[in-house]
């Protein structure tokens, strides 16, 4: 792997329940590594086509006001065409067209330049998927 591109694969168990899993922790301990006190842009992709990425506060209730905001936005109920897996399945498809599957944030110093509030957190709301990839990729 080329020094400017370092990439990393993130497994996450997200349970049988709607999760907003915080990954700033990850982040930083990836960029540590690929980092290692240089500038440049960290990317976070999640490939899968019923969760995405978002920088939010954690902690104080954020986290679980945005999964409310998802149902008022997506309720779980029969309206969508995509309708195989636990009921109301379809809003799980059209999440990522609201919280997209990827970010890409500056890495200053080998660090993550985020506001003092702000975590990367990945939005799943697909019961039906417990476990989830997310890719780190930071190119200096």
């Amino acid at each position: 792997m080329s020094e400017a591109l370092t990439t990393r694969m993130l497994h996450v168990s997200t349970g049988s329940r709607e999760r907003v899993v915080d990954l700033t922790a990850d982040c930083e301990d990836f960029l540590r590594e690929a980092a290692a006190g240089r500038d440049g842009l960290l990317n976070i992709f999640v490939p899968h086509a019923t969760a995405g990425i978002a920088v939010i506060e954690t902690g104080a209730g954020s986290d679980d006001d945005l999964l409310a905001a998802l149902h008022t936005l997506l309720p779980a109920d029969d309206r969508w065409q995509h309708r195989h897996g636990s009921p109301g399945h379809g809003r799980d498809h059209v999440l990522p067209a609201i919280v997209p599957p990827h970010a890409t944030l500056p890495v200053i110093g080998g660090r993550l330049e985020l506001g003092t509030w702000q975590s990367v957190c990945l939005v799943d709301t697909n019961r039906d998927n417990a476990n989830r990839q997310v890719r780190l990729s930071f190119l200096g």
